[in-house]
């Protein structure tokens, strides 16, 4: 009895040890919880290459003319097309290429100048050198003569639709040849008053390396093995400017942006980026008030083309200026430095800024086997309260096509990917046309080449693309089962989140790290989570893999039931094909278990079951 006596007290302790660790173990980290609320709507963005959306020519010969493989118009963007796009979910429409840029093709009966084949890349050109920045690009208008009036329909066509338009703003470079003809009377010339004797001078447009001549790269071979009168191997421009990506050499590489030249903001690069910024750059007025003329047109947001290329002071001054003129209007950042995420934020007065170099490269190394699902609880952690500024996409103009060779191989490889880039936060997410379809990119079509892209310098057809719009039906009748069941996932996906307001408002909560793991690298390959807002509360599961089912054993912690406000709930499924946990119960405090087979993206809805 005696020895009995002594054990008992030790019992008791290992006992309560075991339960403490147990209530631990159902405790729910704060570490695990995101609260953005943003309170607005969520915002889905359709990127489209503007010349190509509309483009029924299938002719697709390399380096082909305009006659040859043909162009889609403003006039192709009708109220069928934009019908379409409303109903598959989209809230905003990405015009991409919209403002004109040098192109080589000869408008010099409508007051255009001829462009220089030598630097321009591409037949069509590319859509960031910007030619003119107070006109549109001629190609895209059925009469030439009334190429603004033609987008300023479709501006009013989207608007009619209930949607909002996008256009690029492109502020870091022009086109090597700009010159306005379409600038208002009062308005002077980018370049007009510079001194070209200073290589910088706060109030010049442009840097100069003086005293030299600009050279075209030696091995750049424009057009390929085809002539126009302007190919010849030179460029006159004396002095030489510094080209576009900061490169400030009169003999740019064809590596170079060497087709664009870069504006002045008030920075001299060449002598420790000193800042003259106490009286405002003529610069920053310029490009404030092209900014100003396009919110007057009735655009209702800007994608600004590689902003922190761009000091973040002038983004704080054009910013606040436009915003004066359109409150509403939304500026989004195409940006690449975490570190610059913040100050271009909060100083820069930016809504949205690329999620390229976390989100959208670790998915792409998930899908690709060479990241790990665990990878993604870090990412959103060390935004830190940012998130809801975060623009998520998987496909852009800038980037390789989902179902090309370079990426996922087949669309649906990414369906998990695309899952959690539209619900994962409260941020607007992106998609690019022919996406919904699975356009490949696999052609070679000019200067674009073979790249997994669909090309932004060429005039082509993108064939998954133009199954969809059926000669201008706009009906999907050509696409075959597996594009269709493809666009339904899309349609599905992107209306259920348009309409989520726990996805567009909610709580983020992080269950990725309470899957248990086991031998099959479970948490590796699968991501879990909840989003919960005051009407609604959603269970989100991906599994990432293209061949393997997952036995997932998930703990639920006890501390849910106050976030959720109830500790036994109903899973009711709303997206993804039929599952073992529709109509299943759970509590909270209990473990979840289930099967998950390959790339299976699912949303259930939790309803009280008490």
């Amino acid at each position: 009895m005696k020895n009995l006596t002594a054990i008992i007290p030790i019992l008791f302790i290992i006992l309560f040890m075991a339960d403490c660790q147990k209530k631990d173990e159902s405790k729910l980290s704060q570490e695990l919880i995101l609260d953005e609320n943003p309170q607005g709507d969520k915002i889905i963005i359709y990127q489209m290459m503007t010349r190509l959306f509309g483009n029924k020519n299938s002719t697709n010969k390399p380096w082909g003319t305009i006659e040859e493989n043909g162009v889609g118009k403003f006039k192709d963007i009708n109220d069928k097309a934009l019908t379409e796009l409303k109903e598959l979910g989209i809230t905003h429409v990405w015009y991409t290429g919209a403002i004109e840029h040098a192109v080589i093709r000869d408008y010099t009966e409508y007051g255009i100048s001829l462009d220089d084949a030598d630097v321009v890349k591409g037949r069509a050109g590319s859509p960031y050198a910007i030619k003119d920045y107070y006109d549109v690009n001629p190609d895209l208008a059925d009469n030439v003569q009334n190429r603004m009036q033609e987008f300023e329909a479709l501006i009013e066509r989207t608007h009619q639709q209930g949607l909002k338009v996008i256009i690029d703003f492109v502020p870091n470079h022009v086109a090597r040849n700009y010159i306005s003809d379409a600038k208002p009377e009062d308005v002077k010339d980018l370049g007009e008053d510079d001194d070209t004797s200073k290589a910088f001078d706060p109030n010049n447009n442009f840097y100069y390396i003086t005293n030299q001549a600009f050279k075209v790269p030696e091995d750049y071979q424009a057009l390929g093995d085809n002539t126009f009168p302007t190919k010849d191997g030179m460029f006159e421009e004396n002095p030489a400017k510094a080209t576009g990506n900061d490169v400030f050499s009169a003999n740019p590489s064809i590596n170079d942006w060497f087709e664009t030249v870069k504006l002045n903001y008030g920075v001299d690069y060449q002598n420790d980026r000193a800042t003259h910024f106490d009286t405002v750059p003529d610069t920053w007025l310029k490009m404030t008030d092209i900014l100003k003329y396009w919110a007057g047109k009735g655009v209702d947001a800007f994608r600004c083309d590689m902003a922190e290329m761009v000091p973040v002071e002038f983004w704080n001054y054009a910013v606040t200026e436009v915003k004066k003129v359109n409150p509403e209007i939304i500026f989004i950042a195409e940006i690449y430095n975490p570190d610059a995420y913040r100050n271009y934020i909060d100083t820069g007065k930016f809504d949205f800024l690329y999620d390229k170099v976390q989100l959208y490269d670790t998915l792409k190394n998930i899908i690709q086997d060479k990241g790990s699902t665990a990878n993604l609880t870090e990412i959103w952690q060390n935004l830190n309260g940012i998130n809801k500024h975060m623009l998520r996409f998987l496909e852009n103009h800038d980037e390789q096509r989902i179902a090309s060779p370079d990426f996922a191989g087949e669309a649906e490889n990414a369906i998990p990917a695309m899952l959690l880039s539209a619900t994962m936060y409260s941020g607007p997410v992106m998609i690019y046309f022919g996406q919904e379809v699975g356009e490949t990119g696999a052609d070679a079509e000019g200067f674009g080449g073979e790249d997994g892209r669909t090309t932004i310098f060429d005039y082509w057809g993108v064939p998954a693309h133009q199954k969809w719009m059926n000669d201008g039906a706009f009906d999907g009748a050509l696409l075959d089962e597996k594009q269709k069941g493809l666009r339904k996932f899309y349609k599905d996906l992107l209306n259920f989140t348009k309409s989520s307001s726990a996805i567009a408002n909610g709580k983020f909560i992080d269950l990725q790290p309470l899957i248990k793991e086991d031998e099959s690298g479970v948490s590796n390959k699968c991501y879990v989570y909840l989003r919960n807002s005051t009407e609604e509360s959603l269970l989100i599961i991906s599994n990432f893999s293209s061949d393997n089912n997952h036995q997932i054993s998930l703990s639920i912690p006890s501390d849910l039931s106050a976030i959720l406000d109830g500790s036994s709930f109903k899973l009711q499924q709303v997206l993804g094909d039929p599952h073992e946990l529709n109509n299943k119960s759970f509590k909270t405090g209990n473990d979840l278990e289930f099967d998950l087979p390959p790339l299976e993206a699912l949303i259930f809805k939790l309803t009280k079951d008490e």
